[in-house]
């Protein structure tokens, strides 16, 4: 029987706890990029909706990676949204907040959504609405002692991926705090970097991963 989308979300980020997130991305780059990352070790990919045609990268993306990747957007921001990043072939929703009608829309599509969330308040209130992890979000004001503060409290099998301001000095501090993975933005790809550059880029996140603690 095939994984579900949920099951292949928890054994990508055991694999690589590292999500692409691809903002800007030209659609003629997104196979040629997302190969690449799939090479270096990536599993997780997300196209930000405020991206030149994301609905068309996340198809093509969806299409041609193999299926040990999940594919999705980013900057989803309304029910609507959700359905159509579903109805494109992707299976990853992740949110700047924590809006429960947002997340439940993504969950009826059959989406793993990954609500982005800064309080308490609002991760319970995301995971009530059926998130299956949370971001968060921004990672430059939640650092290790917060993210430390919420796992004692938090579900002990939900995942917490820190995003914004992530860099591969930045992944050993958070994991020994308690997070399962991690949203790699400008740090990792800018609309106009070279694929060797980006590839560079990738390796350097994939090592610092991969020399990580196991827990």
């Amino acid at each position: 029987m095939q994984a579900s989308p949920l099951q292949r979300f928890h054994h990508a980020l055991s694999a690589t706890g590292l999500v692409a997130i691809l903002r800007g991305l030209p659609t003629a780059d997104a196979v040629p990029l997302g190969t690449m990352l799939y090479e270096e070790g990536f599993r997780l990919i997300e196209v930000p909706l405020n991206s030149p045609d994301p609905l068309r990268s996340i198809a093509d993306l969806a299409r041609q990676l193999p299926d040990d990747v999940l594919v999705g957007a980013g900057t989803v921001l309304s029910a609507q949204q959700a359905r159509q990043v579903a109805a494109a072939g992707g299976q990853l929703q992740v949110m700047p907040h924590a809006d429960a009608a947002v997340i439940q829309a993504g969950v009826s599509a059959g989406l793993v959504v990954l609500p982005g969330v800064a309080t308490p308040t609002e991760a319970f209130a995301a995971l009530a609405a059926g998130a299956a992890g949370l971001k968060l979000f921004p990672a430059e004001l939640l650092q290790p002692p917060v993210l430390k503060a919420w796992r004692a409290v938090l579900p002990a099998d939900v995942p917490l991926l820190p995003v914004g301001g992530i860099v591969p000095a930045s992944l050993p501090a958070f994991k020994a705090a308690g997070a399962a993975g991690f949203g790699l933005g400008s740090a990792l790809y800018r609309p106009g970097d070279t694929l060797d550059a980006v590839r560079a880029h990738a390796r350097a996140f994939v090592q610092a991963w991969r020399a990580l603690p196991v827990a």
